[in-house]
């Protein structure tokens, strides 16, 4: 697999159109910041790590009604083409509507958290 965050963003994707309870998602460390930023943002409803020598990361989705909370997910930064913004270039996500995860010198973080912070780091993708 040569583009791990990728492939997580998809299985969250085709999971909420499937309308599946739980997604399970192979671990790292990356993968599993991401999901909690998810869980706390609202996107998804509960994130746990489970096995022992396996580690998988399981995603409880959250939907409303038939529909998934998760409108749309895109992959900014990518391993043929990285995307690095400044504490000043951060682009809002549909108006402030939507998320932007940045992986920063401090972890992963949110768009605001970056901008209060003040900042820049790669664009990792857009939630909204």
């Amino acid at each position: 697999m040569t583009d791990p965050i990728s492939d997580m963003l998809t299985r969250l994707r085709n999971g909420g159109r499937a309308l599946l309870p739980v997604v399970e998602i192979p671990h790292s460390r990356l993968k599993e910041s991401l999901a909690q930023i998810l869980k706390r943002e609202g996107y998804v409803a509960e994130v746990s790590v489970d096995g022992a020598s396996i580690k998988k990361i399981k995603v409880r989705m959250k939907y409303t009604g038939r529909k998934s909370v998760i409108e749309g997910l895109k992959r900014v930064s990518r391993p043929g083409l990285r995307r690095y913004v400044g504490a000043t270039e951060i682009p809002r996500v549909r108006g402030g509507l939507g998320v932007a995860v940045l992986s920063t010198s401090e972890g992963i973080m949110t768009d605001t958290q970056a901008r209060k912070k003040n900042l820049g780091g790669e664009l990792l993708c857009y939630v909204w």
